[in-house]
């Protein structure tokens, strides 16, 4: 749910997904924004799968109740034997958890917020629970929610399962430390476009506002600088920080030469007609017209007379490989006008020959087990099924798609973060090596035919 905030700290976050088994929470409403009504309620969660409701008191107390099916407002009671009761406290180590006594009852599907039979949340569209009479589920008061019934705020959470660890890895990867760092490295110091006439690849990052393409930039020039850096802007606003067509060089070490790369930052893609990155101002950076630096118009493309506009670039200006860069916690929440929108612009790139790939941000946020250990990224069962997805949803082979965890609270660096930011920088590369061998036969073909 974009630009709303849980209110879960990390501790508490923490305890909650205890209660569970690999799995991880998105965030459906919240009452402070949403409201307290029940109709706003249900036109969040209704339909949604198992849910998490969580409830906060002054007495800080975090309470609430999972249930494994549907709200749909029928008004019967559901048999759920996986709902239970639970209440979180900095005072208890680990949660209290509470299961219907006679191991079916789950909850009462009504019109109003959650009613597990012994409380009711939301009682009379009002930040308050109610105590119903019933014995479905037992505990006591004071360990329960400290006998405060009065809500601070209310959130629901549908709760995603992430299929757990694999028993073989799904893809590949050395992660023996720096001699791993370092062979990667080196690939990419070392690396000579095909073409002679082209000094840097250009890799274009394109993708949805928030998705991580800055960050991206700013999490490889990291790894060369030693340290963990900001150059480019990043943050979470809910429209993009990139206002300008950025093209990014990374030195090899402080003060060192320039790499054979230039990563090109562009605006975020928004849904609305005049919102965000227009098409055909991609089209016009892949054909090099565009300059670093240049002002975008959300409601005006690139004008062949504006300030910053190339009219005769050669190749070494063009844009040799194009990244889409989704966040994989919002893979499954692409709206149909997004799909669509990306859809276009590969459909536009495929008549430019451009080979093409897929940066996937936040593995680590969209994965405890990846969370719990980076490494585990390969063995994770919900990471393979976002590629498969991603495959399906933008027409690329899983082949293409390259998860990764770029920097953007950490202070130093992390050797494995390090190893799979450096393996998709190869993989561009390779990737743009296969558009200068394409243009190099092009070449080879049209000598042949004219008799050189």
């Amino acid at each position: 749910m974009s630009g709303v905030k849980s209110s879960l700290s990390v501790e508490q976050e923490r305890k909650l997904l205890s209660l569970f088994s690999h799995v991880r929470l998105h965030q459906l409403y919240k009452a402070s924004v949403h409201s307290y009504m029940h109709s706003a309620f249900h036109n969040r969660c209704d339909g949604q799968g198992p849910t998490v409701l969580v409830a906060y008191n002054k007495s800080g107390f975090v309470f609430g109740g999972y249930i494994s099916k549907d709200y749909a407002q029928t008004g019967q009671v559901i048999n759920d034997d996986k709902a239970f009761l639970y209440s979180i406290t900095d005072q208890r180590e680990n949660p209290l958890r509470v299961s219907s006594t006679n191991g079916q009852y789950g909850f009462t599907d009504g019109k109003h917020g959650l009613n597990v039979g012994v409380l009711w949340f939301l009682n009379n569209n009002t930040a308050t629970v109610q105590v119903v009479a019933g014995n479905n589920y037992t505990f006591e008061g004071e360990e329960m929610h400290g006998n405060d019934l009065q809500l601070t705020e209310c959130e629901v959470y549908r709760v995603e399962d992430c299929g757990g660890r694999l028993k073989t890895p799904w893809r590949k990867i050395d992660w023996e430390g720096y001699s791993t760092k370092d062979r990667l490295m080196d690939y990419i110091k070392n690396y000579k476009p095909e073409v002679k006439s082209v000094v840097q690849a250009r890799v274009l990052l394109v993708g949805p506002v928030g998705a991580g393409k800055s960050s991206f930039f700013n999490s490889i020039n990291s790894v060369f600088k030693g340290h963990v850096t900001g150059q480019a802007n990043t943050g979470s606003a809910g429209t993009s920080l990139t206002t300008q067509f950025r093209t990014y060089s990374i030195k090899a070490e402080q003060g060192g030469k320039a790499l054979p790369l230039v990563l090109c930052d562009t605006m975020g893609l928004e849904e609305g007609p005049s919102a965000g990155l227009d098409i055909d101002d991609i089209n016009s950076i892949m054909k090099g017209h565009v300059q670093d630096r240049y002002q975008f118009n959300p409601s005006m493309s690139v004008q062949a007379d504006g300030v910053g506009f190339c009219k005769s670039p050669s190749l070494k200006d063009t844009i040799h490989c194009v990244v889409y860069v989704l966040d994989a916690c919002k893979v499954t929440l692409l709206s149909a006008k997004m799909v669509d929108k990306l859809a276009a612009i590969r459909k536009g790139i495929n008549k430019l020959g451009v080979p093409q790939l897929v940066l996937l941000t936040k593995v680590d946020e969209a994965c405890p087990l990846v969370r719990e250990d980076l490494t585990n990224i390969y063995l994770s069962h919900y990471i393979e099924r976002m590629t498969r997805e991603v495959s399906v949803c933008l027409g690329v082979s899983q082949s293409c798609i390259l998860p990764v965890k770029n920097y953007s609270r950490e202070f130093e660096l992390d050797i494995h973060t390090d190893i799979l930011l450096l393996t998709a920088v190869v993989q561009m590369l390779r990737y743009s090596n296969n558009y200068f061998d394409d243009i190099y036969q092009a070449v080879e073909q049209k000598s042949e035919w004219l008799g050189y």
